[in-house]
């Protein structure tokens, strides 16, 4: 453990170790963004009753342009919400004024300037171009930035299997899903290459992606090692090492791949090293270097969550991206006034206020507070996942496969003897009352699969060995039938 302002945090890798300019920046240069863009999102301009937003708080300044209330209508006076540990934060006045007002696209001036300095602790900051707009949840700001890049007919390059919730959205636009291969370490990068490599834009009816949507942490774990094979992703728990974030980078730099990465695990991740995961115990032992810290030409668009973090349905989350001109960031941020004008302001202001508690109690470094939080939250999630495959191990030995997650709060598990685990899994599973979700939900095509996901966040720990136990005999029954 690291002491910093007098917080124990978990170590990560150093800086130097995240960026390695030189090798990553092998091929590449300057980017027509806007070619990236959709006609659509080409046409979208700034709101001119929008872009007033920013200059009303600007001293000496009249305002009798936008259709503002008048805060003295608001029917509510304060709003006080108590901690876990006791301390009260508390909106009135002003910031009460400002949570309940139209406020800035972009988000909550308090709000934005907490994230960046988290951002820039992080991530690091290659270059002053690089800007973040607050959006409402992490699914908000993902499903902008598709449209943004995409049409009917395109072909985006996604892990196999990836995030239900994105397929969701983009399987009703038409766009063709090219699953990536992975392994127990997530996505391939040398599949990556080999896929565009090998593209033939006559026979595959389709340009050559030039989009990737990536979760690099909890990611797809498809192969497993035996039953401890490190992953965190969603649904599976694999998660990019540095090396390989390094090599997906620079595939996308020598193919102009744009990245979309959708990172809401990130701060429950471990250093990639077995041997310290061994003695971490896996959840929150370091955080590997993210694709926006090695990013030296602004491809990549990341996008972060409270939600798994402090309260999903806050529905706050982030998006941070370099170069905005004429690029995908500031379309998504021409979209937002058309559609929800800015995200919720009480729940930005409240997520604002912890920011200032954590900063008052660390020295000014909100940062410090957020991931001693985190370290927390990783903590609760070890102990959980702990009771999971203990109670797996009892009762699920011979009959499944599955990798210990090392972060998350997701168990991917592959059903011995069952090729389609659908029926098993959306029928009698349920019936015997266990709720999991099966494997082809996951997958780009939605073909057929062995797997099944199984979240271990809220049931109790009583409640995962009954659910397991319920499980394994249906197993039992299906091997039984399958031998008549």
């Amino acid at each position: 453990m690291l002491t910093r302002l007098g917080v124990a945090v978990r170590p990560r890798l150093p800086r130097s170790a995240a960026i390695s300019t030189a090798a990553a920046a092998e091929v590449g240069g300057a980017i027509d963004y806007a070619s990236y863009l959709t006609r659509r999102s080409r046409s979208r301009r700034p709101s001119a009753i929008r872009a007033l937003q920013p200059l009303v708080a600007m001293p000496g300044m009249i305002s009798l342009g936008g259709g503002m209330p008048n805060p003295s209508t608001f029917p509510f006076a304060k709003l006080t919400a108590e901690l876990t540990d006791g301390t009260s934060v508390e909106l009135s006045g002003a910031s009460l004024e400002a949570a309940l007002q139209y406020s800035p696209t972009q988000g909550l001036p308090a709000l934005v300037a907490h994230l960046e300095r988290l951002q820039d602790d992080e991530h690091g900051r290659a270059s002053e171009d690089r800007q973040l707009c607050v959006t409402t949840g992490s699914a908000d700001a993902l499903s902008k930035a598709f449209d943004a890049l995409l049409v009917e007919g395109d072909a985006l390059l996604v892990e196999s299997p990836t995030y239900s919730g994105s397929l969701a959205y983009l399987q009703p636009l038409g766009c063709r899903l090219v699953g990536v291969p992975c392994d127990g370490a997530g996505l391939q990068p040398a599949a990556l290459e080999a896929v565009l490599a090998g593209w033939d834009e006559a026979s595959e009816g389709a340009r050559r992606p030039r989009v990737l949507y990536t979760i690099p942490t909890g990611l797809a774990a498809p192969s497993f090692l035996g039953h401890a094979a490190r992953a965190r992703s969603n649904p599976t728990g694999a998660s990019l090492d540095a090396e390989r974030k390094r090599d997906l980078y620079a595939v996308a730099r020598r193919y102009g791949l744009i990245i979309l990465e959708d990172d809401p695990y990130y701060w429950r991740a471990t250093l990639a090293w077995m041997v310290l995961w061994r003695r971490s115990g896996g959840f929150g032992a370091a955080r590997t270097p993210s694709l926006l810290s090695m990013d030296v030409d602004g491809r990549v668009l990341r996008f972060d969550s409270t939600s798994k973090l402090l309260a999903s349905g806050a529905r706050v989350g982030w998006a941070t991206g370099y170069t905005i001109h004429s690029y995908t960031y500031s379309q998504l941020y021409y979209s937002q006034p058309a559609s929800n004008l800015h995200t919720c302001g009480v729940a930005q202001a409240l997520v604002a206020a912890l920011f200032d508690v954590w900063a008052e109690r660390h020295g000014g470094d909100a940062s410090a507070g957020f991931a001693s939080h985190m370290d927390g939250v990783a903590d609760f999630y070890k102990e959980r996942r702990d009771v999971f495959i203990d109670a797996a191990e009892r009762h699920l030995a011979g009959l499944a496969d599955w990798s210990v997650p090392t972060a998350g709060m997701f168990c991917w598990m592959r059903l011995r003897g069952v090729d389609d685990s659908h029926a098993l899994i959306s029928a009698k599973a349920r019936d015997a009352k266990v709720l999991l979700v099966p494997g082809q939900s996951f997958m780009p095509c939605g073909s057929a699969s062995p797997y099944v996901r199984a979240a271990y966040s809220t049931a109790s720990p009583e409640q995962i060995d009954e659910a397991l136990r319920r499980l394994a005999a249906l197993l039992r029954d299906a091997e039984g039938a399958r031998s008549d």
